[in-house]
């Protein structure tokens, strides 16, 4: 029963933000935007304002697969969203611009974020592995090991919320001010991006509520 409570019902909520960030990308990535002006046009024209000039725009490969890539310094758009002139898209595009703000002004949580990374990755490719070795073989210390990288891991989940949250609101603020949206079109391009946000909000708790149940075993509370 605990297993259903810790390991299954999270993986559900997670499987259900998923769905509603593509259910909201797939309605509005139809309706174009007024301003007639695609993502990566978008994009360049908001980190021109913001009066930096040292970050590129380019296209990837991939579906929702956009990012900022602050070691590389360059807004990296899918491409749907590079080409395409839609809400979703230039919501999604204004969204990376935002993290590209937050990294030329010192954002602080990026900037730790940055500093955590590291240690997070390790921890999401070997965390797990080693709980199971440890839970396995008996061993107490592979699990506390395990269980200590993959506390690294979510850390950085929780980390990566106000980061993202941060990034939306410059976005829904530059692309209002800037004209590049009507007031009929804001709703629904703040829709995409809460919804994305909210895919991240129940990742950090899925895995949250993971953490606490190998820590339960680890305890000896919970089988």
């Amino acid at each position: 029963m605990m297993f259903l409570v810790y390991m299954v019902f999270p993986m559900i909520i997670v499987g259900l933000a998923q769905w509603k960030v593509r259910n909201a990308f797939k309605r509005y990535s139809n309706v174009a935007a007024s301003r007639r002006m695609t993502g990566a046009q978008v994009a360049q024209s908001l980190l021109n304002e913001s009066g930096i000039h040292d970050v590129q725009v380019e296209e990837v490969d991939g579906d929702l697969s956009d990012h900022y890539d602050p070691k590389d310094r360059k807004v990296r758009l899918s491409s749907k969203n590079y080409h395409g002139g839609h809400l979703a898209g230039l919501a999604i595009a204004a969204h990376e611009v935002g993290h590209a703000i937050q990294d030329c002004s010192g954002y602080f949580p990026l900037h730790v974020r940055t500093q955590v990374l590291p240690v997070a990755s390790l921890g999401d490719k070997i965390g797990f592995p080693l709980i199971l070795a440890g839970l396995f073989f008996s061993a107490s210390g592979l699990l506390n090991w395990g269980i200590l990288f993959f506390a690294a891991a979510v850390l950085f989940q929780i980390i990566t919320l106000p980061v993202e949250f941060n990034a939306s609101t410059r976005a829904m603020t530059l692309l209002a001010q800037g004209g590049y949206l009507s007031p009929e079109e804001v709703p629904g391009a703040r829709k995409v991006l809460n919804a994305a946000a909210m895919t991240y909000v129940a990742a950090t708790a899925a895995s949250l509520m993971t953490l606490l149940h190998y820590i339960l075993i680890a305890r000896g509370g919970d089988e």
